[in-house]
């Protein structure tokens, strides 16, 4: 596997996205994540957004995080929020959003972020399980679905 630094908007991205939308859709039947996201979010040193891609040159995998800070949304000061962790279903249980996971961690701290933080839902059990093993831990919801019971935030210091 290759992990690239790629622009939100880079075409693969969009590919991605648009498929781990349409999982959400699946799973929650509410059309996909509503949370507004933009390109520059996921540019350093506010962010970044990482595509992995298969020895083929496919692209499988993806996983961002943005610069948040104390907001109304309740995130706090030096958070970095990760978002769009997705891998797809042929290349799940090699470790890949593990390792995705461990770059985009690496990256916030570098770029002076305290605490990683995200938002999933109860439908997602498996992703739930990666960051209780990754070392994160539930925190006060925040962002867009902080009012849902579904929802579920945890946070990792950095």
């Amino acid at each position: 596997m290759i992990i690239r630094q790629m622009p939100f908007d880079h075409p693969d991205a969009v590919k991605l996205n648009d498929q781990v939308q349409a999982e959400y859709h699946v799973r929650y039947g509410d059309g996909g994540d509503a949370t507004v996201l933009a390109p520059e979010d996921f540019e350093p040193p506010g962010g970044v957004f990482l595509i992995a891609y298969d020895e083929t040159g496919a692209p499988v995998a993806t996983g961002g995080w943005r610069a948040r800070d104390a907001n109304e949304e309740g995130n706090l000061d030096g958070d970095a929020e990760l978002k769009r962790m997705y891998v797809v279903d042929a290349m799940r249980g090699r470790g890949l959003a593990r390792r995705i996971l461990a770059a985009l961690e690496e990256d916030a701290r570098a770029a002076g972020r305290r605490r990683m933080a995200l938002e999933t839902g109860d439908r997602q059990p498996e992703a739930i399980a990666l960051y209780l093993s990754s070392g994160y831990e539930p925190c006060a919801k925040f962002g867009h679905y902080r009012h849902y019971e579904s929802s579920h935030c945890y946070a990792k210091p950095l």
